[in-house]
């Protein structure tokens, strides 16, 4: 059993030998192929535990070497703690996008005016999308300070519960300032934009950390085999299993967003109000769900934020190596190469002893290490959130200047949620273990270029839909609040392709900052990988320019060709990544 595991955590799930695991070691091979041969009914022992104090359970034993490099790695059984965190995600999505999915219409529209799409603050297309960008970023800067709160003070539990509560009063501030007396008295802008610093806050406090925790909730560290109820045996592995974890992390994201369908239709056929009222409910009950399942959770105790203790390593990296430069004391590897410059920082090879020791240790610079080459692969995030970004903004309004059929423009973003709720499940039931089974298993770096990709075909379609509208009256290039006599379902492709790049892309990048990152490190590199949404915020805002018509196409046109650049930038930068 894992040692950071308190021993009351899951009593069901676990049986703790309480004798000295040094003493074991995983049983021989032959031992175990033994024990199996001569009696088909012979289970193994509970206390078979391996120097990771990893356990065997019923029906469970550990492969032989030949099994651990042939068989097909599948995943385990989910946690039910897992489970219970990802409904509160579910809870939480729902909030989120069931408010900001109409925040485009509440702000580029008037309100109640005829003939036009719902809207209170009337302030156009540009403000709309200066407003949502800078919520965009806002929401993903604050994840650096929830990281920070949870690892030096409160833990992950504690931090989520804490400013969930921030949460839930920017809802309420939202929803009081969206009533008819507050927009008529122009309370509306202010208010909203109050609503969005506290929600941002409050997602800065829950992103960081809630990913991570899920993953924590499944403590398996090596594979093992385990027989099924039909006799068959299976390898059971823990990155397959984390892959699905967050597959199906990912999938409540999804469906929560469907919220947008339920707000939508509240803002277009009865009011603003009850719109922001539904997601202020909802995020009541995830807080409760949260709260109920406080003694089911494994949770890590804060060990203290690593940032100021990380910078001060990495001066110390850069200081060291110059003074071994200086007085001609640098020293080598195994290979005969200059040690890179943060090896240094190491205790062990510090040329200039400093009078008082260092707080750190020679593992400590290894794990900085490991996290700095993790966060290296997200640096090429912000290009593809810029093109994930249009969804929630340009493709709306892009709608709004098509024919709908009588349904809400903003309605259309919801096709992207639909796509990923059907697919999510295919590609980890079927497409990602059928790979398996041929013996193909596509790497972290392939399947994030593979949604770069998906990306700039989605932003080159929208391209093309643009150019569609603006050649098609009656309005042409100038439609406003009106619309051209062209079918909004044109649009699906852009949606279908950019929800498959999310699978690839979005998905992968979260697997990759919780494995990549040393355990001391993981809501920090989460929030780092969370923080490129900033970038791509930062991006979205130089677009503002040609962010609306006649101007729309060249948005989606430049938008198709720096992903495209920048895909294959990122593969040939990376993709030795997956050979190691």
């Amino acid at each position: 059993m894992s040692a950071n595991i308190p021993s009351d955590v899951h009593p069901h799930l676990m049986t703790e030998i309480p004798l000295d695991a040094a003493a074991f070691q995983p049983p021989p091979p032959s031992y175990v192929e033994a024990k199996y041969a001569d009696n088909t009914n012979a289970k193994p022992s509970l206390g078979d535990v391996d120097a990771d104090h990893d356990v065997l359970r019923e029906n469970e034993r550990w492969p032989t070497p030949e099994e651990e490099r042939t068989w097909v790695r599948v995943a385990d059984k989910i946690p039910t703690a897992a489970f219970l965190i990802i409904l509160t995600e579910f809870c939480e999505r729902f909030t989120y996008y069931g408010a900001s999915g109409i925040f485009n219409n509440y702000i580029s529209n008037g309100y109640k005016v005829p003939g036009s799409s719902p809207g209170a603050i009337d302030g156009g297309k540009q403000m709309a999308t200066g407003l949502i960008n800078f919520f965009q970023f806002w929401c993903y800067i604050c994840p650096i300070f929830g990281a920070i709160v949870a690892d030096q003070w409160l833990g992950k539990y504690k931090t989520i519960l804490l400013f969930a509560c921030i949460y839930l009063v920017g809802n309420i501030v939202l929803t009081l300032t969206s009533i008819p007396a507050s927009i008529h008295a122009g309370g509306a802008l202010p208010g909203l934009i109050v609503a969005m610093i506290i929600i941002g806050l409050g997602t800065g406090g829950i992103k960081p950390n809630v990913s991570p925790m899920v993953a924590e909730q499944y403590t398996r560290t090596r594979p093992f085999v385990r027989r099924l109820k039909s006799g068959k045996e299976v390898l059971v592995d823990r990155d397959a299993t984390i892959q699905s974890m967050f597959n199906w992390f990912y999938w409540s994201i999804n469906l929560g967003s469907l919220s947008a369908i339920a707000t939508s239709e509240l803002e277009h056929n009865v009011d603003f109000w009850p719109a922001y009222l539904l997601p202020t409910l909802m995020f009541i009950l995830c807080i409760l769900v949260f709260w109920l399942g406080r003694n089911k959770y494994i949770r890590n105790p804060p060990t203290g934020s690593i940032l100021i203790q990380a910078t001060r390593c990495l001066t110390t990296g850069v200081r060291q190596s110059r003074a071994a430069k200086r007085s001609g004391q640098e020293l080598l590897d195994d290979t005969g190469a200059k040690l890179n410059w943060m090896e240094y920082a190491k205790p062990s090879n510090m040329v200039d002893v400093p009078a008082s020791p260092v707080a750190w240790d020679d593992h400590f610079v290894d794990e900085l290490r490991h996290t700095l080459k993790a966060c290296k692969v997200f640096t090429f995030y912000p290009v593809y959130w810029l093109c994930f970004g249009q969804i929630t903004n340009t493709l709306i309004s892009q709608a709004g200047e098509m024919n709908t059929g009588g349904v809400p423009n903003d309605i259309m973003q919801n096709i992207d949620p639909l796509f990923l709720i059907i697919f999510i499940p295919i590609f980890d039931k079927v497409f990602y273990p059928g790979l398996r089974r041929c013996g193909l298993d596509i790497g972290p770096i392939l399947r994030i270029f593979i949604g770069f990709v998906l990306a700039a075909i989605a932003m080159a379609y929208a391209a093309i839909v643009q150019h569609l509208v603006y050649s098609t009256g009656p309005y042409y290039d100038h439609p406003g609040s009106q619309h051209n006599d062209i079918s909004a379902a044109i649009q699906i492709p852009a949606y279908a392709f950019i929800a498959w790049s999310e699978i690839f892309a979005s998905i992968t990048g979260l697997e990759y900052a919780y494995t990549k990152a040393p355990q001391s490190m993981k809501s920090i590199v989460m929030s780092i990988f969370l923080f490129m949404n900033c970038g791509g915020a930062i991006l979205a805002f130089c677009f503002n320019p040609i962010s609306a018509d006649p101007h729309l196409v060249k948005n989606f046109a430049i938008a198709a060709g720096l992903m495209g650049f920048f895909a294959f930038l990122f593969y040939a930068c990376f993709y030795k990544y997956d050979r190691k």
